[in-house]
């Protein structure tokens, strides 16, 4: 078998609001063709036009070539041997970020093929469950644009994800920092006053987790800022830091108690372990798409269960990743939770409409998959849609 072709979609929610930070509006797919007719799918966290290039641009020596034509004419169940190929003739192209993330969706994709030519699920061919269901976290981020009415969605989405059969939720509080959702902006007090009605709202039994986006310029400010946020028996905060300031990270590991989560943008293993043995964070959130794929996100999950850490995947794309990292939780045991923007609580339609069979939550837990591969299909009706939305985008918005 030999891989023919790479396609690669860029796609778009025609009803994409550029204020609203939410990356679940557009998306990079990549499809990996053979000659034996068997197609793999994956996908990818960045600007998918940035990720195109990536994956489409012709290499001129042999230490920055392209990584689609690496792939044309190889065997694609060489799956680890390809990711090892590719890392190493793209490495003064990128070796971390954009290129690597870019490199997350081919690698997922393969993934996907070789489950479906060996007729088994990914994660057999990961190593095998180590498990038998996987639990998922409802994530909360309602699109509004003023103070009261996100208070105001967020308990309610909180509520209603409880009531669909989610024993757990991550709330994205961030009305200031970097990830100001459409405009908001609230106080930290008020932040407070926000998790705390939450936690009112579903009880003490029920799992919550916060997500502040990287709302606090320093130690010193997120100490002071969440100093009372213990009371809310919180999972993890997420991302208080700027991903960059692993000293910081260290202190609040070791200054409050609160378990630390972070890991969502990294490209690589090795970023991963300065996170963990720097950073000394306490769960570990690999993205699959943008670590670098299953193969990547594997090796990460290996390193955090030999430092006994939580991993709970990071996702905010379509049922795509919700399989990837549904696939690679299968084989971990110290995996917590997997990231799940449920369909009922998200506006995007490319989420909600892009893909076919995906995996979904009974009894408040995944069941495993059983079909070959990643075990999710394109809708082509509405990949064609999203397509076409972004053609409609992709002329510059700037002057020159």
């Amino acid at each position: 078998m030999k891989i023919t072709k790479v396609d690669c979609h860029v796609l778009l929610d025609p009803g994409y609001d550029i204020a609203a930070t939410s990356s679940a509006q557009d998306d990079i797919v990549v499809e990996i063709h053979t000659d034996e007719g068997i197609s793999g799918i994956g996908e990818s966290d960045l600007n998918p036009w940035i990720a195109r290039a990536c994956i489409l641009a012709p290499g001129t020596h042999t230490m920055g070539l392209g990584l689609a034509e690496m792939l044309i004419g190889q065997n694609p169940l060489d799956v680890e041997a390809l990711w090892q190929k590719l890392y190493v003739g793209s490495a003064m192209n990128g070796r971390r970020g954009a290129v690597i993330h870019a490199m997350g969706a081919l690698d997922m994709a393969l993934h996907d093929l070789r489950g479906k030519a060996r007729g088994r699920p990914c994660y057999e061919l990961l190593g095998g469950a180590r498990r038998q269901s996987i639990t998922p976290y409802a994530s909360l981020q309602p699109e509004v644009s003023s103070f009261r009415e996100y208070r105001e969605s967020i308990v309610q989405w909180a509520v209603r994800a409880q009531k669909l059969g989610f024993r757990a939720a991550k709330a994205e509080i961030t009305p200031c920092g970097p990830y100001a959702h459409k405009g908001l902006h609230a106080s930290h007090e008020e932040m407070t006053e926000v998790i705390g009605a939450i936690r009112r709202a579903v009880g003490p039994d029920f799992i919550l987790m916060v997500d502040v986006q990287y709302a606090f310029p320093d130690a010193d400010t997120c100490l002071k800022a969440t100093r009372r946020w213990a009371d809310f028996d919180l999972f993890f905060m997420e991302t208080p830091l700027p991903p960059d300031d692993l000293d910081g990270y260290a202190r609040l590991a070791h200054e409050q108690t609160i378990p630390i989560a972070a890991g969502e943008w990294l490209a690589t293993r090795f970023e991963f372990l300065d996170l963990m043995d720097r950073g000394k964070v306490r769960v570990v959130q690999p993205d699959v798409g943008r670590v670098g794929g299953l193969t990547e996100a594997k090796r990460v999950c290996d390193l955090a269960e030999q430092r006994n850490l939580t991993i709970v995947p990071h996702l905010w794309k379509s049922g795509i990743s919700i399989a990837a990292a549904a696939h690679l939780a299968v084989t971990t045991l110290n995996c917590a939770f997997i990231e799940f923007l449920p369909s009922e609580l998200c506006e995007s339609a490319l989420r909600k409409d892009l893909v076919f069979d995906e995996l979904r939550m009974v009894d408040g837990v995944v069941p495993l998959p059983t079909r070959p591969g990643l075990g999710v299909e394109l809708n082509r009706d509405a990949l064609e849609r999203f397509r076409e939305a972004a053609e409609r985008v992709s002329s510059p918005r700037v002057a020159v």
